[in-house]
């Protein structure tokens, strides 16, 4: 970016003394009243001359190590015809989080929330060849996406900006070293966007493919959680896979038996009652079986009941599920009323099962193994049926990991117990393979001229939501502190008192240091007290603050480091020379 001599004089800035009554999260406070956003309309924002020079300089990072990298750039429309979405199944898939629109002739069209489709559509038009691949491709582009919810700022906001590449190989192993390529990349932009970041396995989700990771900012306002474990082990919670215990032999096993259990709806009252009833057995509530209901809402919008199995001591994690079952969307259980043979609160897994008399499909955790023994729903009221033997006294559809992932759970590589925190999602990458490349038909001629598929991987970076990560990580109590990579200016310039020395003498050094090439944020404002001009010095947060003031007459300056705190008073002979050791470290 170039180097500018920014004066708030005539800088087109407001800052605010109070927070947006919308403002949830820091970053979101400090990011209005910093004058560097200003909401437009739920989940979108106006980026003020601050806030963009904050932008194209994360913008800037990325853009450069993606091409070292040798990914190369192109720019597509964000208004996008239906057919290629049609054909990948994601014009109904993404529901009601795709904004559709049609033209004057009733064409339809949608505002891209992702351009998989357009990429692949495009190296079809123009490559044949496997003497054309390997290639990635990438763009800088809005993206728009009809949250429900917008929430937290920058965070999650129905427009905001994402770099999107896509990698082309002839085979998995090109695959393999494109993947490796752009995930080294993104190291090096996190790492120079001076980011925390955790790297973790992921759910592939709507995007389909094989091997996907995620690098999140851990912030305890994330909206992910993760895991990690002493031995290295990360993974977003909604990939964790659950370490399955060893199915137990049906010799010996004791038979069901039905129990009277009146007034037991819940975990804690059955357990109480069957330690009444058995008070040898020691039950808890991971002896019995509980078996939730939930809706499935597909993208057609036909709607199906599913029964969930699992252990009665934990809940259903709803993201969890909503990974599992993705694209559809899951909703409350409502319709008892159409299901009879469902007694709430007595749910057994006798009546369940696409094969059963219900036909309602049923699911289980991956704790439930063949000769696993359960309390679980008799599937009448104030009944509960003792040692159920999965496998031997009843069936499943499937396995599902919808379970809730606690602290302490096992991880699955054997590296110790699991802690849990949470994050931003910040990057993701994915190897798509072949899913788009197939339903596109994008195929070229191998070495032996054989029409072959190409193979894909897809990789994004929230450029916007950047900015959001890096100011909620580096403010303290009185601002921002920008990381000198990203921050609108290098110095911030502040002239106090009324002095007209002190203004020409400013103007000096502010000249100076903009020949040295140095961005200058000078705060030359004449009639504004030093008070008003120290606070928005600490709230805009640039990573130098230099003031000129009474200390001229003596001879000095003060140069501060925003983030450390730590102060200098420098005489003014070597002032300019003092603040470039400090901007260039």
């Amino acid at each position: 970016m170039s180097t500018v001599l920014l004066r708030m004089s005539s800088l087109f800035l407001r800052t605010l003394r109070d927070d947006p009554a919308d403002a949830e999260v820091p970053s979101h406070r400090l990011l209005a009243r910093g004058g560097y956003i200003r909401r437009a309309a739920p989940g979108g924002f106006t980026w003020l001359p601050l806030g963009w020079r904050v932008f194209r300089n994360v913008e800037r990072i990325v853009r450069e190590e993606m091409d070292a990298m040798g990914a190369q750039e192109v720019h597509f429309p964000a208004l996008l015809p239906r057919e290629p979405y049609e054909a990948t199944g994601r014009w109904t898939e993404y529901g009601p989080n795709l904004f559709r629109l049609q033209d004057r002739r009733g064409n339809d069209f949608l505002l891209g929330p992702t351009h998989e489709e357009m990429f692949t559509l495009l190296v079809k038009d123009l490559y044949g060849s496997y003497k054309d691949l390997p290639v990635s491709l990438y763009q800088i582009q809005t993206k728009y996406r009809d949250e429900a919810r917008p929430r937290a700022g920058l965070f999650r906001g129905r427009e905001f900006t994402m770099k999107d590449s896509y990698s082309f190989d002839v085979d998995d192993a090109g695959l393999d070293a494109s993947y490796a390529a752009h995930r080294a990349a993104y190291i090096r932009i996190f790492d120079r966007l001076g980011l925390d970041y955790v790297i973790v396995s992921a759910m592939s989700g709507a995007m389909g493919g094989s091997k996907s990771e995620e690098f999140l900012h851990p912030t305890s306002i994330g909206e992910d959680t993760f895991v990690r474990s002493p031995g290295g082990y990360a993974a977003n919670v909604e990939a964790v896979a659950t370490v399955v215990p060893e199915a137990v032999p049906f010799d010996g096993l004791p038979d069901a038996h039905v129990e009277d259990t009146p007034d037991t709806p819940t975990i804690e009252t059955l357990v109480a009652a069957a330690n009444e009833l058995f008070p040898q057995a020691g039950y808890t509530g991971a002896s019995t079986l509980k078996n939730v209901v939930v809706t499935l809402v597909h993208p057609d919008g036909t709607r199906e009941p599913l029964v969930i199995g699992l252990p009665g001591d934990r809940e259903v994690d709803a993201k969890r599920l909503e990974a599992q079952v993705s694209p559809a969307e899951v909703e409350p259980f409502t319709d008892f009323a159409a299901h009879p043979d469902l007694v709430k609160g007595y749910i057994g897994p006798q009546v369940l099962g696409s094969e059963s008399k219900t036909g309602i499909r049923y699911l289980v955790d991956p704790r439930v193994v063949p000769g696993s023994r359960w309390i679980t729903g008799a599937n009448e009221p104030g009944k509960h049926v003792f040692d159920l033997v999965a496998g031997r006294d009843f069936t499943w559809d499937g396995v599902i990991e919808a379970a809730e992932v606690r602290p302490g759970d096992p991880a699955p590589d054997g590296s110790g117990p699991l802690e849990l925190a949470r994050g931003v999602e910040m990057g993701h990458i994915f190897q798509l393979g072949r899913k788009y490349a197939e339903a596109l038909d994008l195929k070229v001629l191998d070495e032996n001229g054989k029409l072959v598929t190409v193979t894909m991987g897809s990789y994004g970076i929230g450029v916007s939501r950047a900015v959001a990560a890096i100011a909620e990580s580096t403010h303290d109590e009185l601002g921002l502190r920008w990381p000198r990579s990203v921050a609108p200016a290098d110095v911030h310039l502040v002239a106090t008192g009324k002095d007209a020395a002190v203004f020409e003498y400013a103007e000096t050094l502010a000249g100076q240091l903009v020949d040295a090439g140095v961005t200058v944020l000078f705060d030359d404002r004449p009639k504004v007290s030093p008070g008003v001009k120290f606070k928005d010095a600490e709230l805009l947060g640039m990573p130098t603050i230099v003031t000129v003031g009474r200390g001229l007459a003596d001879g000095v300056i003060e140069v501060r480091d925003r983030a450390t705190g730590e102060r200098s008073e420098v005489a003014v002979a070597e002032a300019a020379d003092a603040v470039l050791a400090a901007v260039r470290g």
